[in-house]
């Protein structure tokens, strides 16, 4: 890799004290080291931050950015790539984690290939960091594939920092990222997947990506309202996406098993 890009971590934070310091350690360990992180403080209540700040006291470049109170992480995000100094993005949620070849080998797969935006394999992990699944990639996902089943887990996105003059995540509980998925592939044609597993996405009881109801809401309202379909089709969407969804799970239980 000639050129030393400098990639902008965005990270929204949320009352994630459990898992923080892990996530941050996870970057520490980078081996690619150009880089800068942005917490967006997305609590109106100030007791972790005090917290947050210890945990990102050896990097040295950091930014920490207050809410007035809990927008969600898709306006969180927004705000944290408009102090973003980075060509490049990538984003991780606040108990997600990375493996330490994560930012080097993707932004080197970027670079070969001349891609806005790729994501990666992941693993799925428990709250005790153990590993329960794991998920796999295709090459390329085009819009209608993508329209089908959401198959880009968000901390493993990795982007350039232009896609965003246009383009924006979503206010959606659960489905922010989703959407700017659709309206960046819409634009580009594909989104393309490095097939190696270099992050793990924290499936906890309480989180909101948890809640099927909530999922299957956000998604009627993401067909409904912002992609603008008629009322039928959304509902026919959305109940195609959560059959997609319950199939990935099988998948991923068969994966861990073999």
């Amino acid at each position: 890799m000639k050129r030393k890009e400098l990639i902008s971590i965005i990270i929204p934070y949320f009352k994630k004290k459990k898992y923080f310091k892990e996530t941050i350690k996870s970057i520490l360990n980078q081996t690619y080291q150009n880089y800068e992180i942005i917490i967006i403080y997305d609590d109106e209540c100030l007791k972790e931050l005090n917290f947050v700040k210890s945990t990102l006291k050896k990097i040295k470049r950091k930014k920490i950015i207050l809410n007035k109170k809990n927008y969600g992480a898709g306006i969180s995000r927004n705000k944290g790539i408009l102090y973003s100094k980075g060509n490049y993005l990538a984003f991780c949620d606040a108990d997600d984690l990375w493996l330490k070849n994560k930012l080097f080998l993707q932004l080197n797969f970027m670079l070969k290939n001349n891609l806005m935006i790729c994501h990666t394999n992941y693993f799925i992990i428990n709250e005790k960091s153990e590993v329960i699944g794991k998920y796999s990639v295709n090459d390329k996902l085009n819009y209608n594939d993508l329209l089908k089943s959401c198959d880009i887990g968000l901390s493993t996105v990795m982007l350039k920092k232009q896609l965003m003059n246009q383009y924006k995540f979503n206010k959606l509980r659960t489905k922010e990222d989703y959407f700017l998925w659709l309206q960046i592939v819409k634009k580009i044609k594909y989104i393309y997947g490095l097939n190696q597993h270099l992050s793990s996405w924290r499936k906890t009881k309480n989180s909101l990506s948890s809640s099927t109801f909530q999922k299957i809401l956000d998604s009627y309202k993401l067909y409904r309202v912002h992609l603008k379909n008629n009322f039928i089709i959304s509902i026919l969407l959305s109940l195609r996406l959560a059959i997609y969804a319950l199939n990935k799970k099988i998948l991923i239980l068969k994966n861990i098993n073999n």
